[in-house]
């Protein structure tokens, strides 16, 4: 980095200029069936693939303008400074358990002994149980005994989706706490790479939420309506407790935000996330998997006297939005045409999980067809990127991206 980054995140839909990415590596190639369901996977992907959809992803980001920051080279550098080394490696072995383990001396003699590539790498692809040379004899016996379980430390195959970990609000940051075992290391790690980067000017920035949290918010349920207001989606990996607590902080400590909407989901897992049904593609448009706005539950956060919260019920998705963003004419785009097969068909591959990369602009996978086109009809710019790999994770291009900085929209909000 040649300057200090400043978060800044007014909108869903400002142009984004900084974004935090993970190319898919080889934490993906120890995908095993046995333990695809406890690493959140329903298939193994094809990685090559994988990496060449992922950069394309990235180089249309580019063209338009966006920085792109990836996750492993931040983590690689503050890997740099001993101090950090220390602290994470002490941080991430009581994590994960290895220091209850008869091996831990050797593994962390391993793991001291990397440079800050080779750690960053094992960090995120993980550590197999083959990678430490020890005597038999200094082997326990949990090592036979407990299961055969090939790793001391998990891969997390999910980062590509850093969407999740983190989430910048105004000039803000929110280090979430998730709600799976399997992703709880991203957030860690993410929180070491906000305090101690160089080239990130965490100083300057409140820290929403911590990942150290006990209750769950995830950033796929989160999205910056305006300078103004924020919806937060209740899901089956966000709970209510975590909302609130993230709206204290975001109402006093200078945020700006004067509104939270909640946006209540059902508690499925192909509704994991608020964006996996609902994002936002322009100042005045949003995009919805047609059906679910009949199951979802609406209520508006505000403050009250005392610093207390007022929760008020909302009747219906359009008002609501009308009334946080201060318009009177929010639409709001069915996927798949509207059509009830066309949209199953795309939801499952993540066509209403769109990266709004200007107001109205949108990237999305082009094997959506039916719910581009719809888009195009609507006067928003679809850039499509291929996905055939990059979907079997269940995620979309929203997914994949965290924005760090947008520019912000001038007088596009509010209605005369």
């Amino acid at each position: 980095m040649s300057e200090q980054l400043s978060y800044n995140v007014q909108s869903e839909v400002g142009k984004l200029e900084a974004v935090l990415l993970h190319r898919p590596g080889k934490e993906l190639e120890r995908l095993i069936p046995q333990y695809l369901e406890e690493l959140l996977f329903d298939d193994i992907p094809w990685l090559g693939k994988m990496q060449e959809e992922h950069d394309l992803f990235a180089d249309v980001l580019r063209k338009r303008g966006c920085e792109v920051y990836y996750y492993d080279k931040l983590l690689a550098d503050i890997l740099q400074q001993d101090q950090v080394k220390n602290e994470l490696i002490a941080e991430m072995t009581e994590f994960t358990g290895i220091t209850k383990l008869k091996e831990s001396e050797a593994i962390l003699e391993y793991l001291h002994a990397g440079n800050a590539e080779a750690l960053a790498e094992i960090f995120i692809t993980g550590l197999h149980k083959n990678e430490i040379n020890y005597r038999e004899e200094s082997r326990s016996l949990s090592y036979y005994i407990t299961d055969d379980y090939p790793f001391y430390i998990n891969p997390i195959p999910n980062l590509y989706f850093t969407r999740d970990p983190g989430a910048v609000i105004g000039r803000g940051i929110s280090i979430n706490s998730m709600k799976t075992t399997a992703r709880n290391r991203e957030t860690m790690i993410l929180s070491y790479i906000n305090r101690y980067h160089e080239g990130i000017d965490s100083n300057s920035a409140p820290l929403w939420y911590d990942y150290q949290y006990s209750d769950a918010i995830e950033g796929g349920d989160i999205l910056v309506l305006s300078d103004k207001a924020v919806a937060i989606g209740c899901s089956a990996r966000t709970s209510p407790e975590a909302i609130e607590k993230i709206t204290e902080n975001l109402f006093r400590n200078g945020s700006g935000i004067k509104e939270v909407v909640v946006i209540q989901v059902p508690f499925k897992r192909a509704y994991m996330h608020l964006d996996t049904v609902f994002t936002m593609l322009d100042v005045d448009k949003f995009t919805i998997f047609p059906g679910v706005e009949n199951e979802l539950k609406i209520f508006s956060i505000t403050p009250s006297s005392g610093g207390s919260l007022k929760i008020s019920p909302k009747e219906s998705l359009v008002a609501s939005l009308n009334d946080a963003l201060g318009r009177d004419d929010i639409k709001i785009l069915q996927s798949g045409g509207g059509d009830k097969i066309t949209a199953a068909r795309e939801q499952w591959n993540d066509s209403t999980n769109t990266l709004a990369i200007a107001p109205g602009v949108v990237v999305t996978y082009r094997r959506n067809q039916a719910s581009n086109e719809t888009l195009r009809k609507n006067g928003v710019e679809v850039v499509e990127i291929e996905g055939s790999e990059l979907v079997r994770g269940r995620g979309g291009p929203r997914c994949m991206s965290m924005p760090l900085r947008r520019a912000p929209i001038k007088g596009e909000y509010h209605v005369s």
